[in-house]
């Protein structure tokens, strides 16, 4: 039986997390809630999810040291994160007075700019959106180019490199929905909320090179 774990660093979606991936999972895969380094390492595939403010989670990950255990992670087994959970891998964020990501993934966190004068648009972007899939990805599998999934954040990434962009989404601005690096696919939105096509996306993750 293999196992997939879902990174506990105190955020507070972790359970619908795992409850959506136990759901597509299937008996022959065991969901593992974790801060446990070894019980990480053992594991065939990380989940890091996460809502919240950037500065909490980073320093709960640093003191931790699951920072570090992240940054193993990442270069040796599928990983999927999910909307702070992408945040954080990113250089830098203007969140919480200006923050230092983990640095995985080049470029940096921005705040939606103001919505245009008598525009419906509020901060955060809260609700269901279109997702452009940019590239060709296996989570993209059986899922329709122009899906909905749903979003909760005021922030947003920008990576250095446009051609990780995975996803892109318009909400006052364009911005990455979705960033893809080898092993690495993260998203901006929560597929554990999107119903059908989050529950697929997340069948794909836990397909993902087996």
């Amino acid at each position: 039986m293999s196992t997939v774990a879902v990174l506990d660093y105190g955020t507070s979606n972790l359970r619908s997390v795992a409850k959506a991936l136990e759901h597509v999972a299937g008996k022959n895969r065991r969901i593992v809630v974790t801060d446990d380094a070894q019980a990480i390492r053992r594991a065939e595939r990380l989940v890091f999810p996460g809502q919240g403010a950037i500065g909490q989670c980073m320093q709960r990950l640093r003191e931790t040291g699951l920072d570090d255990i992240v940054r193993e992670m990442l270069g040796t087994k599928p990983f999927l994160g999910i909307c702070l959970g992408l945040q954080s891998l990113l250089s830098d964020s203007e969140e919480d007075g200006g923050q230092q990501g983990l640095g995985l993934i080049p470029g940096h966190v921005r705040h939606f700019p103001a919505a245009p004068a008598g525009s419906h648009m509020k901060i955060p972007h809260m609700g269901w959106n279109r997702v452009r899939q940019q590239q060709a990805h296996p989570l993209w599998d059986g899922i329709d180019d122009g899906a909905r999934f749903y979003f909760v954040h005021s922030y947003y990434v920008m990576p250095d490199d446009a051609d990780t962009i995975a996803g892109s989404c318009d909400y006052i601005t364009e911005f990455a929905a979705a960033v893809a690096w080898n092993n690495l696919f993260a998203t901006q939105f929560h597929p554990e909320k999107s119903q059908k096509d989050g529950l697929r996306l997340l069948q794909n993750f836990l397909d993902w090179n087996d």
